[in-house]
């Protein structure tokens, strides 16, 4: 598969400094939870390890190749995006948003080929959506359209897959759908997963090595009991929780304390 490295990463936008000098190596086939409150280079980070945004200063490699030495379409055929919103101004079918992710394979004015219908053919049945291929994308539910948009992102065959917030919005059924479906191909293909997520149970649950963002500077980076202790979340959130031990699964599982119960 593929490995992503930063070094000394910064970023800003005009409002001020979002991330500040981030070094982080994720190796090939990792399956790695970015974590942080509104505000801390979440979703920042996602964009810059896609070549969306450029780093000013700093340096990521792709497979030891300066990003910004590759263009979007060489990029785009190793690595593969599901935003946070994703709109769709025409009446496509499903079938039709998911060939999208076929564009850095196809060239301009040409049809799309046969082992583009292959890949999006397999990317419905990976996520199991291949009944709503002929359904119109804007009529879809909102736990249907996020399937349909991680098909597209499949249907690149990706080496790396990074994720924003893929399950804002979702019920807890097509939470644990999503998070199991990339868990899964994960394991099964050595797919490089990297995932900007919101909620630290979830994140913990199904990932292996968590990052926890503060002020746009890494505060802590390693398994979900490194990471998810009560003075990290305290320093990232201010907020007040409990750790405990999953009931079930050998995770950390954190339990928010109200502000009124506090003692």
């Amino acid at each position: 598969m593929i490995d992503l490295r930063m070094r000394q990463v910064c970023f800003s936008y005009f409002n001020g400094l979002v991330l500040d000098s981030i070094d982080l190596a994720i190796a090939a086939g990792q399956m790695v939870a970015i974590l942080g409150p509104n505000g801390s280079g979440k979703t920042t980070l996602i964009k810059l390890a896609c070549g969306i945004l450029r780093p000013k200063p700093g340096e990521i490699r792709l497979d030891g190749t300066d990003l910004a030495r590759l263009g979007r379409k060489c990029i785009a055929r190793s690595v593969a995006v599901v935003p946070q919103q994703f709109h769709i101004p025409f009446a496509f079918t499903v079938a039709e948003v998911v060939m999208l992710g076929r564009a850095p394979f196809i060239k301009a004015f040409t049809e799309e080929r046969e082992d583009d219908r292959q890949a999006v053919a397999n990317a419905l049945q990976l996520v199991g959506i291949t009944r709503l291929q002929d359904r119109r994308f804007d009529e879809l539910s909102g736990g249907e359209r996020q399937k349909v948009i991680v098909a597209m992102a499949l249907a690149q065959q990706p080496k790396l897959l990074l994720l924003d917030e893929p399950t804002v919005h979702l019920d807890i059924t097509c939470q644990v759908e999503i998070l199991e479906l990339v868990r899964k191909l994960n394991t099964e293909t050595g797919l490089t997963v990297i995932a900007a997520i919101h909620d630290l149970n979830l994140a913990a649950l199904y990932f292996d090595r968590l990052v926890l963002l503060r002020g746009g500077k890494l505060l802590a980076d390693g398994t979900p009991f490194q990471v998810l202790t009560e003075t990290n979340i305290n320093e990232a959130f201010a907020a007040s929780v409990k750790v405990a031990t999953h009931p079930v699964v050998d995770v950390p599982h954190v339990v928010i304390t109200p502000r009124e119960k506090q003692p």
